[in-house]
C-alpha cells in the first residue's frame, strides 16, 4: 500500500498529510508572494468565482439554449457546454472568466505568460470533469492547473 505522505508533496486534498517548514506558504516554490496581488488564489475565493461562473452559464444556457432546471437527458449538459466555451474563450484570451474578474483573479502560465487558448482548453476540459479541481498540490493549484501548466493568482 502506498503511504499517503509519499505523494502528499505533489497532490493534496481534504485530509491530506503535509509537513510544512517554518515560513512555507502556497506559491513560495513558484516565487510568488505570500499574500496580496500576485499571490496564489486560495480555495475559498476560487470556489466563489466558479459558483458565479456556473450561475451565469446556467442563465445563458436558459436564455440562449432553452435550458430549464432539472431538464432530463443530454439537455442537462447545456450549462456545462456554455461553461466550457466561456472558460476556453475568456481564460484563453483575457486570462479570466467573469467570476475570476469579479473576485480579482487571473489565470496565467507558471512561466508567467498568458494562459493562451491551448492551456485554457486543457485546463477547462479537466475542470469540466470536476475531479481534478478538487485535488490540489502543495501550492493549492488544482490538478487541472498543474496539468495545464497554469496557476490562478490574485490581482488585488
Amino acid at each position: 500500500m502506498v503511504d499517503r505522505r509519499d505523494i502528499g508533496s505533489w497532490l493534496e486534498g481534504p485530509g491530506a498529510v503535509r509537513t510544512t517548514a517554518e515560513g512555507d506558504y502556497p506559491g513560495r516554490d513558484l516565487g510568488l508572494p505570500e499574500s496580496g496581488p500576485g499571490s496564489i488564489a486560495r480555495t475559498g475565493i476560487r470556489a466563489l468565482a466558479i459558483i458565479v461562473d456556473w450561475a451565469l452559464c446556467s442563465l445563458i444556457a436558459a436564455a440562449v439554449l432553452g435550458y430549464h432546471l432539472g431538464e432530463p437527458g443530454l439537455g442537462s449538459f447545456k450549462p456545462l457546454l456554455v461553461f466550457v466555451v466561456e472558460n476556453v474563450l475568456l481564460v484563453g484570451t483575457l486570462g479570466s472568466t467573469l467570476g475570476h474578474r469579479i473576485f480579482g483573479l487571473r489565470v496565467i502560465g507558471v512561466d508567467r505568460t498568458p494562459a493562451g487558448l491551448v492551456r485554457a482548453l486543457v485546463r477547462t476540459l479537466l475542470l469540466a470533469i470536476v475531479l481534478p479541481a478538487v485535488i490540489w498540490d502543495k501550492d493549492q493549484r488544482g490538478f487541472h492547473d498543474r496539468i495545464a501548466g497554469t496557476m490562478i493568482l490574485r490581482t488585488r
